[in-house]
C-alpha cells in the first residue's frame, strides 16, 4: 500500500508577491496598486508570510511600512526569482504563432495620439492582433506582459525608450472663438491630472489669464479637448497630442508662444531579449510620421 505524506507547504504565491513588491517599493500602497489589489489586502497576505515564516518583515508606523533586518535579508532574492519567473513567463508567451501585441498608453495619449497610427498599422499589417490598455503609470515592462508602453514622461537614460515628441503646452481653441476670446473672459478648460498647465504657461510666458485654476475641470484629457472643438472655451494643449487638429483645423492655436514641460512622448520597448519577433518594425511604424 503506497503511502502518501502530507508535505511541508509555503506560503501561497499571491502573499509572496504581496510582500516582494511592497518591500520594493517601501509601501503596501504603491504594492497594492502594482498588483491591483487594495492595501489592505497587501497587508494581509504580508502577515499570512509573517505567521507561516515566524519573522516580522515589516515595521508598521504611522508615516508608514519600512524593512526589518529580516526582510532585507530576503527581499533581493524574492525580487530576483519574480524577474526571472516575469521573463520565463514572456518567453513562454512569445512561443505563440499569433502576432498580438498588448500596447499600455496613458489615457490622453490612448484617446488622442493612439488612434490614427493603429488605423494605419492594420492597415500594412493586417495580420496583427492589437490590445490597448489606458492606464496612468507607466507599467513595469520587465514584469507586465505589455509589448509597447506610450507615456508623456520624464526621458530617461533607459536604451529602450524612444523620444517622439518633446511636450510643449500653448493654448487652443474652437475656429468659433478664434476671433473672440480673452483669457480673462473666456472660460479655461482643465484636464485633472494637468491641473498646472494653465500656471505653467501663464508663468513661462508673462501672460495673464486670470486665476488659472479658475474654469471646468475634466477626468480625461479626451473630454477637455471635445469640448474645446465644441466652444467650450480654451484648452492648454499639449502639441504632440493636439497637432493633427490643428492640421484639420477643429481647434486653432491662439498663441504663438509656448512653454516645454521638460517631458516628452515617450515609446518603451521591453528589453531585447523579452520581445516578441518583429516587434521593432511594428514600433517603427507606429512611431513614424503620420500622413493625414
Amino acid at each position: 500500500m503506497s503511502v502518501l505524506p502530507n508535505r511541508p507547504k509555503g506560503p501561497p504565491l499571491n502573499a509572496l508577491r504581496a510582500f516582494e513588491a511592497a518591500a520594493r517599493f517601501q509601501s503596501f500602497v504603491a504594492a497594492g496598486e502594482e498588483l491591483g489589489v487594495t492595501p489592505g489586502a497587501v497587508s494581509q497576505h504580508i502577515k499570512a508570510v509573517e505567521a507561516w515564516a515566524q519573522v516580522t518583515l515589516f515595521r508598521r508606523q504611522a508615516q508608514g511600512v519600512t524593512l526589518t533586518a529580516e526582510g532585507r535579508d530576503v527581499a533581493k532574492a524574492f525580487t530576483r526569482a519574480f524577474d526571472e519567473m516575469a521573463k520565463a513567463t514572456q518567453t513562454l508567451r512569445n512561443l505563440s504563432p499569433t502576432s498580438e501585441i498588448h500596447i499600455a498608453a496613458l489615457p490622453s495619449v490612448a484617446q488622442l495620439w493612439l488612434p490614427p497610427r493603429l488605423g494605419h498599422l492594420r492597415t500594412l499589417r493586417p495580420e496583427l492582433k492589437i490590445s490597448v490598455s489606458a492606464m496612468e503609470a507607466p507599467p513595469s515592462l520587465t514584469r507586465d506582459l505589455f509589448d509597447v508602453a506610450l507615456f508623456i514622461d520624464n526621458p530617461t537614460e533607459n536604451p529602450e525608450e524612444r523620444i517622439l515628441a518633446e511636450d510643449v503646452l500653448f493654448p487652443v481653441c474652437a475656429p468659433v472663438l478664434l476671433d473672440s476670446h480673452a483669457f480673462t473672459d473666456t472660460p479655461l478648460l482643465h484636464d485633472q491630472t494637468w491641473s498646472e498647465d494653465w500656471r505653467l504657461w501663464s508663468e513661462g510666458t508673462g501672460t495673464d489669464v486670470g486665476d488659472p485654476t479658475a474654469g471646468p475641470k475634466y477626468s480625461l484629457y479626451g473630454l477637455a479637448v471635445e469640448e474645446a472643438k465644441s466652444g467650450a472655451g480654451l484648452l492648454m494643449a499639449h502639441g504632440c497630442l493636439i497637432a493633427p487638429l490643428i492640421e484639420t483645423g477643429a481647434l486653432c492655436r491662439v498663441s504663438e508662444n509656448e512653454v516645454p514641460t521638460g517631458k516628452a512622448l515617450v515609446m518603451t520597448l521591453p528589453y531585447p531579449s523579452r520581445r516578441k519577433a518583429g516587434l521593432e518594425e511594428v514600433a517603427d511604424l507606429l512611431s513614424g510620421p503620420l500622413l493625414l
